[in-house]
């Protein structure tokens, strides 16, 4: 039973004021006790780069063992702190946070000026005293490397260019530092790195030509920033390695030319081959070489269309057929002319004898059809001669009796023989 409880035991008046007092005292020293046993954070460091900044310290866990503790971190700057007329106003940046470090990087400090930095434990309500750091950006800041280095071969000499260091919001940090310089490291690539031999180049530039380099050469570069005004020297980027280039050789030239000609060549062949083929392609097309049969040309235009005509009841009545037969070959009708002693007037006596011979074939004619037609009486032949026509204009009287449907004329070459289509 605490002290407090036995003096709250039912008493006179005065009894329970005495005990509200003792109480009151006890407790005091108990809060007094609890504080002066709540020991603050030590060790306040600032971790930055560029504009970059973090808060961090360290703390006692054995001071509160079964407490979760938390912590609260304000800043101010320096020269509110020196005024008489009024308290300064802190502000927040991290406020009752579990974690050991605060991030004032979006407290957006300026680099020039100082600040003072204090942290403060909190431990179930009890709260330790504020431990107090004073941090200057321009002074306590530390400087980094350039944010990215390009490489680019310029003939046997190397073009260097050098990305200036970026604050948080993306700006370079000459807005804050104008007088940045580098220091350009560079070597010879080599098996043996015990031979390497570094040459060091100094240079505010963006830009920055590395001359008497050796043609054909692989070169390593590596940079650091730096600032003279509190010695501030940053770490060197990653080694970037470029080969430099040189004069071309003739073999080379050549080779390109053949290679570049043998592209060229390649190209227009398979061009007028795609084209050939096209043109190909479009003529089997559009212009095929299958036509249709004689007999069924009469349906296409009269005007060269390929599209067909239809016939109408109103059509010509020479066009409509009931039957149509298709011939493989005509047949050829051969009339050998008779020689000349053949031809000439031949007496009584031999009469019979050129009627014999006209039985036996010995006129020349020949047909498919049959000779009924083909004899015809020598009077026919005298009476021609009279009358002054030539043997041939007789041969092609008979001809036309024995075929009057023949349309095709007769063709009589210089042998004697005439061609005739039935």
């Amino acid at each position: 039973m605490s002290v407090c409880e036995k003096l709250s035991a039912p008493r006179g008046k005065s009894a329970m004021s005495a005990a509200f007092y003792v109480c009151l005292i006890s407790w005091c020293l108990q809060t007094d006790a609890v504080a002066a046993e709540l020991k603050p954070p030590d060790k306040l460091t600032m971790i930055t780069m560029n504009t970059n900044y973090t808060l961090i310290w360290d703390w006692d866990q054995n001071s509160s063992e079964s407490h979760a503790v938390n912590f609260t971190t304000q800043y101010v700057a320096k020269f509110k702190l020196r005024s008489t007329k009024k308290s300064p106003i802190w502000n927040t940046a991290c406020e009752k946070t579990s974690r050991r470090s605060c991030d004032l990087t979006e407290s957006s400090l300026y680099y020039l000026g100082i600040y003072v930095l204090r942290v403060q434990a909190n431990v179930n309500g009890h709260v330790s005293d504020w431990v107090q750091k004073e941090f200057c950006p321009d002074e306590d800041a530390n400087l980094g490397p350039p944010t990215k280095v390009d490489l680019s071969p310029a003939g046997s000499d190397l073009d260097i260019f050098i990305s200036d260091p970026l604050t948080n919001n993306n700006i370079s940090m000459k807005e804050s530092l104008p007088n940045i310089y580098y220091h350009i490291l560079y070597w010879e690539c080599s098996v043996d790195t015990q031979a390497l031999r570094n040459q060091m180049v100094k240079s505010s530039a963006n830009m920055v030509t590395l001359p008497n380099l050796k043609a054909w050469t692989c070169y390593c570069v590596s940079i650091q920033s730096c600032n003279d005004f509190y010695s501030k020297n940053s770490s060197f980027t990653s080694p970037r390695c470029m080969q430099t280039e040189g004069a071309t050789l003739w073999w080379q030239i050549f080779g390109y030319f053949l290679v570049s000609l043998v592209i060229c060549f390649l190209v227009m062949l398979l061009s007028i081959y795609s084209s050939f083929w096209c043109y190909k392609t479009l003529k089997a097309t559009l212009f095929p070489s299958v036509q249709l049969p004689t007999p069924f040309q009469y349906l296409c235009d009269s005007s060269g269309s390929d599209i067909p005509r239809l016939l109408t009841p109103d059509s010509d009545s020479e066009l409509l057929f009931d039957k149509v037969t298709v011939c493989s070959e005509l047949p050829v009708l051969e009339i050998h002319n008779p020689p000349p002693e053949a031809l000439q007037e031949p007496d009584s006596s031999g009469r019979h004898s050129r009627q014999d011979s006209g039985g036996s074939g010995d006129s020349g004619v020949y047909s498919t059809g049959g000779s009924s037609n083909l004899q015809q009486p020598h009077t026919s032949r005298s009476s021609a001669r009279a009358s002054g026509q030539s043997p041939f204009d007789l041969e092609r009287v008979k001809m036309q009796d024995m075929a009057p449907g023949l349309k095709t004329p007769l063709v009589i070459t210089d042998e004697g023989i005439v061609d005739m289509c039935v």
